[in-house]
């Protein structure tokens, strides 16, 4: 490791293979917490490579704990987290949104670690028992149309760094890695990112691997699209800025999608917005989200029929059955 932090300070990068040993070996306790808290020092200081991203998104892929739900061809919806904004758990309501729509979704999350509420919070708020339980998460496939991965059940190798990831309290490259490393290896992808270098990075990442994606990035720094500024979309075909009302939709504040002081907070605005009782604001956001998610799926719709779609969801009471079903199997 010496060697590897002297070229790292030199302003060396690793090479794919090299970056997944590293990670492979952190996870094995074969370097010390000063090594492993310099390694991530270095990530903080210059932006990570295509090639060092993948290495470690490969190792955390070969540690991981399995899930086969390719049958279902599923899409995750999530977002890097650390855009500062507290909103409500936008990505988590749009999953619903996109199940009770009739697309199948696997999501892959945790507790918020740069928000109040992450997905994992706003699932316990309501009961959920997270299970790794193959035959569970295929059950609540088959009649939900959803399953959630709580992440620190199918990633333990990254149980070696999380003491150091908590004594150093910043934002590390292993924040990257958590929408890269969904264990059931989604057919699709929607990932929101809090900056344009990040969607770069992100497309390129994407394109290395067989998962078909979009990811979005609103101009104002929200990992989502908020409908506050123009957001960007980037796909494996193009990349296009959207305004709000290019898509047929008011363009809102940034208080509208605040997701309050405390968990109890954020999720009632969830059930406010799959009950289809929230602000025009709250809704929006998580239907444009969807529609979005949608297209992916979906890529010769229109983003007008994908909102129509996502809205449908919504108001018909769909997304809101597909929670109740899902607490129901789920506590």
């Amino acid at each position: 490791m010496k060697q590897i932090l002297y070229n790292l300070f030199e302003h060396q990068f690793l090479g794919r293979d090299e970056a997944r040993v590293i990670l492979q070996n952190i996870a094995e306790g074969k370097y010390n917490d000063a090594q492993i808290a310099s390694l991530i020092t270095v990530f903080l200081m210059r932006n990570i490579s295509v090639e060092e991203l993948c290495g470690f998104r490969d190792a955390l892929l070969e540690m991981r704990i399995p899930v086969d739900l390719h049958e279902y061809q599923p899409i995750d919806i999530v977002g890097t987290g650390g855009d500062g904004k507290n909103t409500f758990n936008i990505s988590t309501a749009a999953c619903f949104t996109v199940a009770g729509a009739g697309i199948p979704v696997v999501k892959h999350g945790n507790y918020g670690a740069t928000s109040i509420s992450g997905a994992s919070n706003v699932m316990e708020q309501h009961g959920i028992k997270f299970t790794a339980d193959n035959d569970k998460l295929k059950r609540s496939m088959d009649e939900c149309n959803i399953a959630y991965l709580h992440a620190p059940l199918f990633n333990p190798a990254l149980k070696a760094v999380a003491p150091i990831r908590k004594s150093l309290g910043v934002r590390t490259f292993f924040n990257m890695l958590g929408p890269l490393v969904n264990p059931a290896l989604p057919t699709y992808q929607l990932l929101g990112v809090y900056s344009l270098p990040l969607l770069r990075l992100y497309s390129y990442t994407y394109q290395e691997t067989n998962t078909r994606f979009a990811v979005v990035h609103s101009l104002d720094g929200y990992d989502e699209i908020s409908l506050t500024d123009e957001f960007k979309v980037a796909t494996s075909d193009n990349e296009k800025i959207y305004t709000p009302e290019s898509v047929g939709l008011n363009k809102c504040t940034e208080q509208a999608l605040e997701g309050g002081n405390t968990i109890e907070d954020a999720a009632r605005i969830f059930d406010n917005v799959l009950s289809n009782k929230a602000t025009e604001a709250q809704t929006n956001a998580v239907v444009i989200n969807a529609a979005f998610a949608i297209r992916v799926v979906h890529p010769n719709k229109s983003i007008e029929e994908c909102i129509a779609m996502a809205r449908e969801s919504l108001i018909s009471g769909k997304a809101y059955d597909t929670l109740k079903k899902f607490i129901k199997l789920n506590s």
